[in-house]
Order: C-alpha cells, then structure tokens, then sequence
C-alpha cells in the first residue's frame, strides 16, 4: 500500500520529481487545494493578477528551459483569461501543462457557480480543444498520475505543444494511496525523437553539394530541438548561405558570415532575392509561414517549384503543405544535424569555400549599415524606431535575452538587430499576441535570473498588462521594459494611412512624447514598486539603459517614437485585398 494523500498533494510530489521549480498562476476556489499543498514544496508558485500574464510567462519559461512549463488556473473566466497566453504558445509550438481546477463532478449539468455549460454538461475543457494538443477531463481520482503522465510526453513530444488537464475541485480533493504515482517514478521523462539515415543523408548532401545556389532556410524547430551548435557545424562545412524565418531568429548567431537575414515581408533584398535565386532549398525546422513567405506569392521571397526543396521536420503535416517537396523527412532537428554533418565530412571531406559569397553577404551589411546610420544614430526626438534599436544593441551583453511583442520590436529586430546568441530572442510569432513580451520577460528571467532579460515593447502592447510589474517586483526580477512610445498601434496605423488615408481608431490622442495626454508609463511603474524613467532626448537613452542594467532592478524606460514603418522588400496579400490592382505600399503615407 502506498501513502495516502489528496490527489492535490499527490500532484505536487509528482511535479517536484519531474524538477520542476516554478508554477505560473492565479487563484481561484477550485485550484487552492492546490497552493495548499504547494505551501510547503520546494516549488514557487508565481502569482500574477491577471492569468493572461501567467500564460505569457509560462511561455517565455519554456522557450528558454526547454522544457514543458506548468500553469495552474481556475475554472471558467480564469481558463478563457489563459486562452490567449496558451494559444499563443500553441501556435509557436511551446511545451506547456495546464491544470485547470472545476466544478465538483457531483454538480454537473446544474449550473453551479462559473460553469460553463450552455450547451453541453462538463465540458469546459472541450474550450481549449481548437489549439491545444489534447484536453483531458479527470473523471476519477485513480487516473490523475496517469493523465498527467501522458500530459507531459505529449507536450514535449513531437511537435511540441501546450496540453490541458482538466481535474473538478472534489478530485483535487480526494484521499487516494499513491500507489497510481508510484508506480511512473521510473518511467522516462523524455522520448528519444526520430532521427535520419545514411542513405537519406547521402541523398542531402550530395543534392547540395551539386547545386550552384543552394540555401539553408531555417526555422523556429532549430531553436526548439537546441540545435544550433549542429546547424552551424553543417554551415562551417558546407558554406551554405543561411536564411531564417521570423521564429529562427538567432538559431545561428547573426555575426556568422553565412547568415542572410529573415524572409519575407520584413525582410532584406539580399535574403529575399538569394532566395528567389536559389536552385536548392535546405528547409530545417520551419512551417513556411505567411510573412515570411511574402503570402506566398511567387516573385518575392521563394519560387517553388523552381527552387527544389529538401524539408526536415519533427511534424510530417508540416512538409509540402504550402510548397512541393522533392524529399521529405520527419526527423529531429538536432540529431539529423549531426549526422548530416558527419556524411558531409565523409562525402566532401574537404568542404567548401564560397569566398566571394562571404564577400557579398559581408558588401551588404556594410552597404544596410550605411544607409541606416542616420536614422540609427539620429538625434531627433521623439526619437527614431533605428536609434533605439541601435543604443539597445549596444547597451546589452551579447547573451541577454529579448522578448518582443508586436510591430517595430519585432519587424524592425527581426531585419536589423543582431541577435549575437542562439535563442536569445523571444517573439511572439503565429498568433503575433500583443502583449506577450512583457510578461514572457518575467518567464525568462525566472528561468534564467543570472542573465540580463529586456522587454523591447509598444504602448500598445505594454498598457495590455501592466500588472505583471506587481509580479516583477515581488520576485525582485531586475527586467528592463523598454517601452518603444509612438502613442498608436502603429503597425495597423501605418497599414491604415496607406490603403484609406486616416488613422481611425489605430492612434491615441496628443504627439509621441506630448506631456499630460496618454500614460505615463515611468510613473505607473514607480506606482507597482519598480523604478521608472522618461527618456527627455535622444542622448539620455543610452547612458540610461546601461544604469539600468547596472542597478539590477526592475525598471520601466519610456521612450517616445517617431511611427516610422519598417522598411521591407517582401508582399503581403492584406495589400491586395485593401488595394487591389494598385501598387500601394504599407509605407505610404
């Protein structure tokens, strides 16, 4: 007979055996059994005041652990505020387990206190279903330990993803013997993925080697399967040029003098053009997703067929689903990587040398660099979206972790902000959730405190949560928000001014970095308990910045900005669709 405790308490000696040290959260009448038991575990349950803050954070602690995160809500309004967070982590492919607390089993189908039932009895875990990997209902005590088992290979299997377990309060409640827990203590935590064979690598690699042009496309799966050190092994042999989408942002270090940029509709001539040129496309770990894909069209970013592609992926449904694929594998990024490495040495023990490559990748950043330095170094004020990008840069060492959120953060990091360490960058891709980056900086910096942790930011994004500055401060995480000020959503206020000449209901009222119209944001976070400042000019930003950091405190720098758009070469169909037969540009203004 094993030891007889709630399922609750039983819960929380299972998660301390899969070492898991924080839990992301709210509370809530069906979950404190619990934070009872959690009160005294090792484990630190992060409180938020807003569950869509413990769903960004808990993100943002997955992406850098690498490793499944865990968030606990309460039923109905706590699970929808979630939704959000969880879907966004969906949709970028992020490990997570969320336990939601319910109703008690004994009152389904009555309509008890926040249940959700119109339409059907206990079925408020069927919400998640349209993103999450699968929804379980714990309907009996005894299948907890195995629910929440299959909860965690699912999550961090395959294509990774987040899962939701339902458990009714009463359930958390009940006195079970732990036999159920025990007997998954020497059970793995973690399946071995698939991985390539010779045969398929010597096809790979011969198919580059032969080809004139070939390009690595790489995507958000490298920076998933932690494979990077492989990436750039197979790089430095092969001297294949590399481009990446928007989420393979920093799966090779952007000094790396193979690396293009990002595609699509944000990005460079140099990336988008050697793409449309190449003659074989190496894609690893990537969806091919709209905007780094220019919608697709053929002209602007890829031209497949024309280009032949090689696809490897965790996730079969991902290959061919938006180009033909001449071969297709289903592997683990890393592991094919490496053996893709080692035939390469056996195949072309010499490697290559594209000097002349080098010369032109190295031409044009120089040449981007030039036509950049006046808005990069532009003592305008408010100041230019180029020169904070600059002065960050310059502030920060070459490991701190970014988390960015919507518009210029991300589109204008994701063209020209060196990422200098692989997965060092954050950014809310599939779902593009406004709002993410603040919270997700309290996620990172949990997972990772001995590492500077900066949330690049909008007003907009930003004034979405601004209570997770109360969680920043109670845990003393010294994060910097750098709150990028143009008072407007202005990605969408840009899109706007282009196609039907007004900014309606896209720009707040007053100038960026008028006095006495908007928030405050350096006094609201004086007001949660962390330091606050207002960048007056130009040239107090980065002296600063570089105090910030120093301090070790959670502080808030609001800088306003001129609503520049961000530069690009690619297409994007919302041009044809609100302009159609014109040749209108998201720059117009």
């Amino acid at each position: 007979m094993g030891i007889k405790k709630t399922v609750a308490e039983h819960l929380v000696d299972y998660l301390e055996r899969r070492e898991i040290r924080h839990i992301f959260g709210l509370c809530g009448h069906t979950n404190i059994a619990v934070l009872s038991a959690l009160d005294s575990s090792p484990i630190d349950f992060i409180t938020v005041r807003h569950e869509q803050i413990a769903a960004h954070a808990a993100d943002a602690y997955a992406r850098v652990t690498g490793h499944a995160s865990v968030l606990l809500s309460h039923l109905s309004p706590g699970l929808t505020n979630c939704a959000t967070g969880v879907a966004n982590a969906a949709l970028d492919c992020i490990p997570m387990v969320v336990i939601a607390g319910d109703i008690p089993t004994h009152y389904y189908g009555k309509h008890p206190h926040q249940e959700v039932n119109l339409h059907a009895d206990a079925s408020q875990y069927e919400i998640y279903r349209p993103f999450v990997k699968r929804s379980w209902r714990v309907d009996r005590a005894d299948l907890a330990a195995e629910i929440l088992e299959k909860a965690f290979q699912l999550a961090e299997s395959g294509q990774p993803g987040p899962v939701l377990v339902n458990v009714p309060m009463d359930i958390f409640s009940a006195q079970i013997e732990s036999d159920s827990f025990d007997r998954l203590v020497g059970n793995t935590h973690s399946l071995v993925p698939p991985s390539i064979d010779d045969e398929t690598a010597r096809r790979i690699v011969s198919a580059l080697g032969i080809s004139n042009h070939p390009v690595l496309y790489a995507g958000g799966g490298i920076l998933l399967a932690k494979a990077s050190h492989e990436l750039e092994s197979f790089v430095d042999h092969m001297q294949i040029p590399v481009a990446h989408s928007l989420m393979g942002k920093g799966a090779l270090s952007d000094s790396h003098p193979l690396v293009l940029g990002m595609t699509g509709f944000w990005g460079t001539e140099l990336v988008n053009r050697t793409c449309l040129n190449a003659d074989t496309i190496f894609a690893v770990g990537t969806r091919f997703k709209e905007a780094d894909c220019s919608s697709w069209y053929p002209g602007y970013t890829f031209n497949i067929p024309g280009s032949k592609l090689i696809h490897i992926d965790i996730e079969a449904s991902e290959i061919g689903r938006n180009y033909p694929t001449e071969i297709g594998v289903v592997a683990d990024a890393k592991s094919a990587l490496q053996i893709l490495t080692r035939v390469a040495k056996e195949i072309y023990p010499k490697g290559f040398e594209r000097p002349e490559l080098k010369k032109k990748i190295s031409d044009f950043r120089a040449d981007f660099r030039r036509k950049n330095a006046a808005m990069a170094t532009s003592e305008a004020f408010p100041m230019m979206p180029e020169r904070i990008l600059a002065d960050v840069r310059e502030a920060l060492p070459d490991d701190a972790i970014i988390t960015t959120d919507v518009g210029w953060n991300k589109n204008g990091v994701g063209q020209q902000f060196d990422i200098l360490t692989p997965g060092s960058i954050l950014t809310p891709g599939g779902f593009a959730t406004m709002g993410f980056g603040p919270p997700g900086a309290i996620g990172a910096k949990l997972a990772a405190p001995e590492r500077v942790v900066l949330s690049l930011v909008g007003d907009g994004g930003f004034g979405q949560n601004p209570a997770m500055l109360a969680t920043a401060v109670e845990q003393k995480l010294g994060i910097i928000w750098l709150v990028m000020n143009n008072n407007a959503f202005g990605t969408i206020a840009g899109l706007q001014k282009a196609h039907f000449g007004l900014t309606y209901g896209t720009v707040f009222p007053g100038e960026p970095g008028e006095q006495g119209l908007g928030p405050n944001y350096a006094e609201i976070a004086r007001g949660y308990g962390a330091e606050g400042v207002r960048i007056p000019n130009a040239g107090e930003l980065l002296p600063i910045l570089k105090a910030a950091i120093a301090s070790g405190k959670p502080t808030v720098i609001d800088v306003a900005m001129i609503n520049n758009p961000t530069p690009t070469t690619g297409h994007w169909n919302i041009l044809d669709i609100y302009s159609p037969e014109s040749r209108i540009s998201h720059v117009a203004t």
